[in-house]
């Protein structure tokens, strides 16, 4: 019975690997070489990281291809047109001003073309079905954020050297493994390796961003990331626009999963429901951690539409999960499958309210609006095809349980049909007759509407199995309403309007949040030492050298605290204190030996066999951190009238001593608001298409980038 269901390493440290010549077999896998894997996350040869796979040849890496060429192809017709309306404005020659004019138009033009092409790719949704299903309705995935190369090297020597006085080549394995990781990260197995891959990024780039990136200073890397549904680049200096995107390519990843998934067999849809929900969760997580994103994709109107286009699906997918082994001809379970197909079709159409909002509908594909209305009337039909066909096929008899029956009948309205008993309809042949036609020629309406609308989108008038499943649900409710019409009958009298059908699940749909997004990992920079201690935010003095000689076994001072161990009670007439020691100094090494993760009774050990030639330990100083604040921050998002800078210039109030010291809670650098205007500036400018950003005159103002493709102002996000 139908039911309505339907990474690569770095260039140093690479070889070349052919791709295979035979596509066709690897089209709907997600890879071609094994991915075995060593604990480390890397396998034998030391090419792909554990839930990486670079070289697959799918469909869907070939739509992630196709989307950053788009990209590219995007960011340089919005520079053409950038350039022109600077010309446009500059120029009073009116010969000039015609022909910019007319090269405006033809930019304008490819830009719209480009935006067309990007939206059929977010409406491509075969490539992420389950080949093995051939009765189930597609279902909507969230296409991968594309992103460009960052090279940490060179920012992070600099910073090592100046800040933590380490020399940076002796972290260029470390460096070296996190470019490898985001290389990794930019095309994820479709499985729970490569969410982990992602999770263990994300977890990561929390370290990265307090070792690394302190809030009064900008070390110089850009991270650019592309909008999913405009492909307009957004570029900042801030790591947390790298940890947003992420986030999202997580999320989206979830969707992936949940498509691929054999919703033909109980295991497969109880696996698309989990990854759906946990899909959701992230996007929750996305939307309440990471505010004002300048990514458009990422705005809290657009998250919130994705929210709800994710927990219809969860819905459609209980309502399948509960029709699978087939529905009965039983009047409990038919109303309890009208009640489950009016959840659904009212949850696909709370998704297309928010897709049909302002500023959401200017770039939600069309695709996935008329695919939520076509669902909304579909399930819509579904339900008052269940009600008529569980009120015209069935009979109270005196075997039947009346009260179990009248119970959920009288559930089925939020008022019975002309105020009539619930019972007394159930008794009445008549009137379950008269009711039940109205429920008939009611589905016949939302089917003939299913389709109307269907035919109205070319790209969903490619699925052919939605076709299928309309037209046969179509025919079937006609079937239906013609052997239970009564020729006889006056068809211009007593035609009621069926009333609607409350909805009501077994399973309401929920998002979960994932352990993945709060994964513990190993810091890559272990030995600079504790992170509590040693991080961005906290200035220190280059490593000092002091002697050592115990005199009578005194060292003249004593220790404290569980690594690094710091000076306290010191003589200020001993020798150490005369060779430069300082009370609160941190001991970072005793002779050749650090120190930094050692606690008091291990750094005791070592100095409690110092002879009279006495030892030589290296201490650090805590700086003053009251540095003058940064004039401006870069911040590039093209296409979006103005944006919201991703740092917060919030410095906290320290004193030397970093245990005594009050400190200030800072804000999230996307939490900044109107409150922080005078702590922190926000500019518009251009990123070049090559390394060269970091050369830019980021600190200057730029003059504004027009665009005529957005006329909302992002602060309705």
């Amino acid at each position: 019975m139908l039911s309505g269901r339907g990474l690569v390493k770095s260039s140093q440290r690479t070889r070349e690997f052919p791709v295979s010549e035979d596509k066709q077999s690897a089209q709907m896998t997600d890879a071609i070489f094994p991915n075995g894997c060593k604990a480390n996350g890397a396998v034998e040869n030391g090419y792909f990281k554990k839930g990486c796979n670079p070289l697959a040849q799918t469909g869907r890496s070939k739509l992630q291809n196709q989307r950053a060429t788009l990209n590219q192809q995007i960011i340089k017709q919005m520079r053409m047109r950038a350039g022109a309306e600077n010309l446009l404005k500059a120029t009073t020659n009116n010969k000039v001003r015609e022909s910019v004019l007319l090269e405006l138009s033809y930019v304008n033009s490819n830009l719209q073309l480009l935006m067309e092409q990007l939206e059929g790719l977010n409406s491509s949704v075969e490539v992420y079905q389950n080949v093995q299903e051939s009765a189930s309705i597609p279902l909507i995935a969230l296409g991968l954020k594309e992103t460009k190369d960052v090279d940490f090297a060179v920012a992070f020597k600099d910073f090592l050297l100046e800040h933590y006085s380490e020399d940076g080549n002796d972290f260029q394995d470390e460096i070296a493994d996190l470019m490898d990781q985001r290389q990794a990260c930019r095309t994820p197995s479709r499985s729970g390796e490569g969410i982990d891959l992602l999770a263990n990024y994300f977890s990561q780039l929390a370290l990265i961003e307090s070792r690394f990136f302190t809030p009064n200073r900008q070390i110089g890397l850009f991270f650019t990331w592309y909008d999913t549904f405009t492909g307009v680049p957004v570029c900042q200096q801030n790591v947390s626009l790298e940890r947003a995107s992420v986030l999202f390519n997580m999320a989206a990843l979830y969707t992936q999963i949940a498509t691929r998934c054999n919703r033909q067999t109980n295991t497969g849809l109880h696996e698309a429901i989990t990854a759906f929900q946990r899909a959701t969760g992230v996007l929750h997580h996305l939307k309440e951690t990471f505010t004002h994103t300048p990514s458009y994709d990422m705005s809290p109107a657009m998250l919130s539409m994705l929210m709800r286009m994710m927990l219809a699906q969860i819905q459609e997918c209980v309502y399948e999960k509960i029709a699978l082994p087939g529905i009965r001809n039983h009047f409990l379970l038919l109303l309890k499958m009208a009640q489950e197909a009016a959840k659904v079709s009212e949850m696909y159409d709370i998704a297309h309210q928010s897709m049909i909002q302002t500023p959401i509908k200017d770039n939600v594909p069309l695709f996935w609006s008329t695919m939520a209305q076509v669902k909304t009337s579909h399930y819509r039909s579904l339900a008052h095809y269940f009600t008529a066909t569980a009120l015209l096929d069935h009979q109270v008899s005196p075997s039947d349980d009346e009260d179990q029956q009248e119970k959920a009948f009288s559930q089925l309205y939020d008022a019975m049909p002309d105020g009539q008993p619930p019972l007394d309809i159930l008794k009445s042949q008549k009137e379950r007759e008269r009711i039940g036609k109205a429920h008939l020629r009611r589905a016949i309406l939302e089917h003939e509407e299913a389709l109307r609308i269907f035919r109205l989108c070319g790209e969903l008038r490619r699925l052919d199995i939605l076709n299928e499943i309309l037209q046969a649900t179509h025919r079937r409710s006609l079937a239906k309403f013609t052997l239970h019409e009564d020729e006889d009958e006056d068809q211009f009298t007593d035609y009621m309007e069926a009333p609607d059908i409350n909805s009501k699940t077994e399973q309401k749909a929920e998002m979960e949040l994932p352990g993945s997004t709060k994964v513990k990992v190993t810091d890559l920079f272990h030995r600079l030492g504790p992170l509590s201690v040693f991080s961005a935010k906290q200035r220190w003095t280059a490593p000092r050298t002091i002697r050592l000689r115990p005199e009578d076994r005194d060292l003249g001072f004593t220790l404290k605290g569980e690594g690094p161990v710091q000076i306290q009670s010191l003589d200020p007439l001993c020798p150490g204190a005369v060779d430069g020691l300082r009370e609160g100094d941190y001991l970072v090494a005793v002779g050749d030996v650090d120190c930094k993760w050692m606690s008091v009774t291990e750094v005791m050990r070592l100095l409690r066999d110092v002879d009279e030639s006495g030892v030589d330990i290296s201490v650090v100083s805590v700086m003053d951190n009251s540095l003058p604040l940064p004039p401006k921050s870069a911040t590039y998002c093209g296409g979006l009238p103005k944006t919201y800078s991703m740092i917060c210039l919030a410095f906290d109030d320290e004193d030397k001593n970093p245990k005594s010291r009050k400190v200030t809670k800072k804000m999230s650098f996307l939490s900044w608001g109107l409150k922080n205007k005078h702590k922190s500036a926000s500019t518009l400018s251009l990123p070049t298409g090559d390394s060269a950003n970091a050369s830019l005159p980021w600190h200057r103002a730029s003059p504004p980038f027009p665009s005529s493709y957005h006329d909302h102002d992002s602060a309705l996000y």
